[in-house]
């Protein structure tokens, strides 16, 4: 019988990581699931532009993964959940400055949103694909 695959996790410590239950980004194998990240300022203040939020997510994102062994171009699907389509111009500019070169897929919807929230990303990741991407036009 084979070994289960070891589950590793970690957290930001966010109140609601523990409360939920939930962990902020969850290893099995190579693969890597990153659970929603939104940005506010370490004072809890809401960052009020669209695209310092996407970074400030993004930032997120590639913490997290890189505690897990992983690195923000083994990113292979994003999903971002925007508060208002008025602001996809701005997100989507700041997402295609970090994963410009990566090109995962991705996947936005308008949803509602905590109060100030503008866009909330969730990623997923292969550890060290990478390593080896090319474009099959």
């Amino acid at each position: 019988m084979d070994e289960p695959a070891e589950r590793t996790w970690v957290t930001t410590g966010h109140y609601w990581e523990d409360a939920a239950g939930y962990a902020r980004a969850v290893r099995v194998g190579d693969h890597i699931w990153v659970s929603g990240c939104t940005a506010t300022e370490d004072n809890g203040v809401q960052i009020t532009d669209p695209a310092e939020q996407t970074r400030r997510s993004i930032d997120q994102i590639e913490g997290v993964i890189e505690k897990l062994g992983g690195k923000l171009n083994d990113v292979v699907q994003t999903r971002m959940y925007i508060s208002d389509l008025a602001n996809i111009k701005p997100i989507a500019l700041a997402h295609g400055e970090r994963f410009k070169e990566i090109r995962p897929a991705n996947f936005l919807a308008q949803v509602g949103l905590s109060s100030g929230i503008l866009v909330e990303i969730e990623a997923e990741a292969v550890v060290g694909s990478g390593s080896a991407m090319r474009l099959i036009p």
